[in-house]
């Protein structure tokens, strides 16, 4: 038995032969008898080609893994559009006469290095995509196909790499699971794997000798197990067929209360990054939204987003939840999610910088016109708005001021609203500390832990020379939670969490004796915290108390 190990890309079990996939290679020629102005000719047919395969490829994903993710190629488009990517291609075929073909490789190979060679993670990923792009250019120009991914048999692939449109067009019914040597968990590849539900492992130094051989693809050990042996096999197909069972009924708690046994019920919400998302909401059984992260329609444009842009989009969201809360929360742009049209200055530490609730208080346009969107779109169903990066209650006082600006217009206007909900995040040490302050200005707070975590340990959560001393249960934090939730309580609020906390199984016994009102996770860790709730027993003590020692 052969033993390899990588980054798992999703808990899961695959087993089944591995299938190599070899990219096919595509010969280019280097010096063109055609003039310059005729190969650029030749690359923007190609381009145009590309174009509308892209839209394609949108069309499909669209239907199999959501808005958000078929965003992948609407991302693609614009990437083969940049200005900088189609000057570098025609100053290649200016200044060495080169064909068309040579000059897209050439410049997806120097762009791709140049995204591998940056330190941010998210940026480095996308030397994959405009990988992707540039093969896809050349296979059209010199007409040579992608070559075959899949075989006629389900399989376990190995690649070198996958792109995002391999990914997207393979038949998921013989695709049991993917081990590459490149891409990471970052990678759009990745993205879509996870989205789809397939077991998958990247920077896997895997042997192609291994080609056809039984395999074991472990994304719970992060890693694949060649050639198993039989009481190996026997044991990982019985976790699989337990972990298959135990999906169906998970899928039997939809509709079922989240009510513990003693009869304490708790609001389990979704949070969602699009509205492309909400399908899962609907899908895995949410009693509603806990957190809209508006963002995604700043950080997806090149511009502002015009106001009935954004209606539209909160529109869409709350009629679909048909009447369910969906809470929203105002921009949060800044540290490590930026919009270059912003023109935010460079900053030593952008965590603790012009961000969130700062730029909304002094972009009172763009805080306006995104609230004028919220008030419009409450006329047609349940909508809370949430402020985040809240310290002081001079900027609740300040923003509950603009709020009220922008209903007083449309009401003059005679634009139709429903009545919001106001809320604030909790997700920093001086909103901790002055709950009791701020609970008497709003009417539900939120807990944001993965920020409050961040601010209270003084650990960057983006820099993974601090995994090891990141600990999201340490006692200062769970005190935090504790505080905010009894201060909150003490003047009417009700508290929820929607960070990543919300979903620890570890935490939610704790949580529910300290008294929270509201949990909000990602759509695939509604019905497992469902399942959680129902076993527990709030009249009896919780069976550990995580909130001493260090």
């Amino acid at each position: 038995m052969k033993v390899a190990t990588g980054t798992s890309i999703l808990r899961g079990i695959a087993i089944g032969r591995l299938k190599l996939h070899r990219k096919e290679a595509v010969e280019t020629s280097r010096t063109s008898s055609l003039a310059p102005e005729e190969e650029y000719a030749r690359f923007q047919a190609a381009q145009k080609a590309a174009q509308e395969q892209l839209g394609q490829l949108y069309e499909k994903a669209l239907d199999e893994v959501g808005e958000d993710n078929a965003a992948i190629f609407e991302i693609h488009q614009m990437m083969l559009e940049d200005e900088d990517y189609v000057d570098a291609v025609k100053g290649i075929l200016d200044s060495q006469g080169a064909t068309a073909e040579y000059a897209v490789t050439a410049t997806g190979e120097n762009f791709a290095a140049a995204f591998a060679a940056m330190e941010d993670p998210y940026m480095q990923a996308r030397s994959a995509d405009v990988k992707d792009i540039s093969r896809r250019v050349v296979n059209i120009l010199t007409g040579t196909g992608a070559g075959a991914v899949q075989g006629d048999e389900p399989a376990i692939l190995m690649a070198d790499d996958l792109t995002p449109s391999e990914t997207v067009q393979m038949d998921k019914s013989k695709l049991l699971g993917f081990i590459t040597r490149g891409g990471s968990a970052n990678s759009h590849t990745a993205i879509l794997a996870r989205t789809m539900g397939i077991p998958a492992l990247v920077g896997v130094d895997f042997d192609e000798s291994w080609d056809g051989q039984l395999a074991i693809l472990d994304g719970c050990n992060h890693c694949v197990y060649v050639d198993p042996a039989p009481e190996l096999l026997a044991a990982m197909e019985a976790k699989r067929r337990a972990d298959l069972e135990q999906e169906a009924l998970l899928q039997g708690l939809k509709k079922k209360p989240n009510v513990t046994l003693d009869g304490t019920e708790i609001q389990v919400y979704a949070n969602i990054g699009g509205v492309g998302d909400v399908g899962l909401v609907l899908q895995n059984d949410a009693q509603g939204i806990g957190l809209f992260r508006s963002e995604f329609l700043y950080l997806d444009g090149d511009d502002y987003p015009a106001e009935e842009e954004q209606f539209a989009a909160y529109k869409r969201v709350v009629e679909t939840m048909a009447g369910k809360k969906v809470i929203i929360r105002t921009l949060d742009v800044g540290a490590d999610k930026q919009a270059d049209y912003f023109g935010l200055d460079y900053e030593e530490n952008p965590a603790l910088g012009y961000r969130a609730i700062r730029i909304c208080l002094t972009r009172r346009d763009v805080f306006k016109t995104q609230l004028r969107a919220i008030l419009r779109a409450s006329a047609f169903g349940t909508v809370s708005i949430m402020f985040p990066m809240i310290i002081s209650v001079r900027e609740v006082r300040d923003a509950k001021e603009i709020l009220e600006e922008c209903r007083a217009e449309l009401k003059a206007q005679g634009v139709p609203m429903g009545e919001v909900e106001i809320g604030v995040m909790i997700e920093t040490p001086a909103s901790v500390m002055i709950a009791d302050e701020l609970a008497q200005e709003v009417q539900f707070f939120s807990l944001g832990t993965n920020d409050l975590t961040q601010y209270t340990l003084a650990i960057d959560r983006q820099n993974p020379k601090l995994d090891a001393f990141y600990n999201p249960h340490h006692p200062a934090i769970l005190r935090m939670i504790r505080h905010t939730i009894e201060a909150g309580h003490r003047h009417g609020c009700w508290v929820g969490i929607c960070g990543e906390l919300g979903a620890d199984p570890a935490l939610t016994e704790t949580f529910l004796h300290m008294g929270i009102d509201e949990l909000s996770v990602s759509p695939a860790a509604i019905l497992p915290l469902r399942k959680r709730i129902r076993e527990l027993d709030l009249s009896r003590p919780a069976a550990s108390e995580p909130l001493d020692g260090a």
